[in-house]
């Protein structure tokens, strides 16, 4: 944060702090200090160029207190306190939203172009579970980044080798408001963490930055692109029945013929389908170290207008492209007319009998929203109630019954963390260096329908006569970022 914009918050702090007839949410005196975290935008013709995005935490998980007294909390979600807040104007008037000047304090840390993030923090006699969420601004600070990924891909570098069972290293998009639904009741918006939604429709204290008096569930389209841990991986789309961020209520927020959103999704987990020996340490995405995911989001006739149509995972270590296993022993998958590819389509999603998501719009429902714009998040979590076996446990993964559970994971290895890093997006091979895997996998990575990055070349960035690699690319940016920060 540039100190003129520093000094512009705390003025405008201190006015809402003195100031009796303000009707709007206050933002407390404490500075929102956001981590700098350069990302790539990139294209074929002029290969990737650094942003200076940067990261907020959610607005749930700030401190949130009285006017009066900071001591007492305005969000006691899911109950509201009814005191502080009978109404959305005089709940403006009562809170006070405060910034967050040390994000490791909730177990976030970046340097250079690599977030991590961590389950615990040690608070001098216990460990305690932090479960950063946070999500990317644009370079202005004040708004989210918006991804349209429609006929593009989104690449990033991962570590979770020290993740294991019970875990969730999570990156993904949400169709949220890119203000953070900024309004006159709620002038912190984006740059304080406000706007989340997601398919679940989660009935949260706050929404939007307003109380959420009516018990209503916070709704919107989302793409999971990566829940993982070193054991088991899902890739799942999730649609809802209307564009942008809405509200729920009733049984329209559950699981139900009335339900607006696609709960359960579309999911690839290549565990759940059979492929045991794909994904995991050691395996032919050995997890145990570092790699580079690629998800390309493919339509129709190979356009930003066209018809979501595919959704293609690749994976790249030790200088090779390794396309997601199309490997199954599931005979709906297996029967696929045209055969199984290893990728997310609709006629994947009817052979596993995904009917909400297909009910509420299916592949191209999905692929407006990636149109529209997303806003990327990154998250890591576990699970006291089902300890994460719908990821990594029963047929999804090699874990036990009680691996997850998050008691016996603080006991074991309370410094669980992920890495995400070198994040980037843009045309379809633009964002990695198909070719440097040499012949035998060029051919491997056309067979996976890399739309002509091999054979053309793609997957080299160019520039105004000087021809680099993404990776060099990607390290000048690093070091860009470096001395800038």
């Amino acid at each position: 944060m540039t100190p003129s914009i520093r000094l512009l918050r705390l003025l405008l702090a201190l006015h809402a702090t003195t100031t009796t007839t303000t009707t709007a949410q206050q933002i407390g005196p404490i500075p929102e200090d956001h981590p700098k975290l350069p990302t790539q935008l990139c294209t074929l013709a002029g290969g990737c160029k650094t942003q200076q995005t940067s990261l907020v935490t959610d607005a749930l998980s700030r401190p949130f207190h009285s006017t009066n007294d900071p001591s007492i909390s305005c969000n006691t979600t899911p109950l509201l306190n009814a005191t502080l807040c009978p109404d959305a104007e005089t709940c403006a008037t009562s809170c006070v939203l405060e910034g967050v000047d040390d994000y490791s304090r909730i177990g976030v840390t970046v340097r250079d172009s690599a977030l991590t993030l961590h389950q615990y923090r040690f608070d001098g006699a216990a460990y305690q579970s932090v479960s950063p969420r946070v999500y990317l601004l644009a370079e202005d600070g004040e708004n989210y980044e918006g991804l349209r990924l429609l006929n593009q891909e989104l690449t990033f570098d991962v570590d979770l080798s020290g993740l294991g069972c019970g875990m969730n290293g999570a990156l993904y998009l949400s169709e949220m408001d890119l203000s953070g639904a900024r309004s006159a009741l709620n002038p912190a918006g984006a740059a304080y963490g406000t706007g989340y939604c997601d398919a679940q429709c989660f009935r949260v204290g706050w929404i939007n930055g307003l109380p959420n008096l009516n018990n209503s569930g916070s709704c919107c389209n989302e793409m999971d692109i990566w829940e993982a841990n070193s054991q088991a991986t899902v890739l799942t789309p999730h649609v809802c029945s209307q564009s942008g961020s809405f509200l729920c209520a009733g049984d329209e927020c559950e699981r139900t013929p009335a339900g607006v959103c696609d709960k359960n999704g579309c999911g690839l987990n290549t565990y759940n389908l059979g492929a045991h020996k794909f994904y995991g340490p050691g395996l032919a995405v050995d997890t145990s170290r570092p790699f580079t995911v690629v998800t390309q989001f493919l339509t129709s006739d190979n356009s930003s207008t066209g018809t979501f149509s595919e959704m293609r995972r690749l994976y790249l270590q030790d200088g090779k492209v390794i396309p997601s296993t199309a490997e199954t022993t599931n005979t709906a998958v297996s029967g696929i007319e045209g055969g199984y590819e290893g990728a997310v389509t609709q006629d994947y999603c009817t052979a596993r009998n995904t009917a909400d998501f297909l009910r509420l719009g299916g592949m191209p429902g999905m692929g407006e929203s990636l149109a529209r714009g997303m806003v990327l998040i990154f998250s890591i979590w576990n699970s006291p109630g089902d300890f994460m076996s719908w990821l990594d446990g029963e047929n999804n993964g090699p874990c036990n019954a009680t691996a997850g559970d998050p008691k016996q994971i603080v006991q074991q290895t309370p410094n669980v963390s992920v890495t995400f890093s070198n994040i980037r997006w843009g045309d379809i091979g633009s964002t990695f260096d198909a070719t440097a895997a040499g012949d035998d996998s060029q051919e491997v990575v056309a067979a996976g329908k890399v739309v002509a990055a091999a054979e053309s070349g793609a997957g080299v960035a160019r520039g105004s006569g000087v021809e680099l690699t993404t990776a060099t690319v990607v390290g000048l940016a690093v070091l860009l970022g470096a001395f800038l920060s």
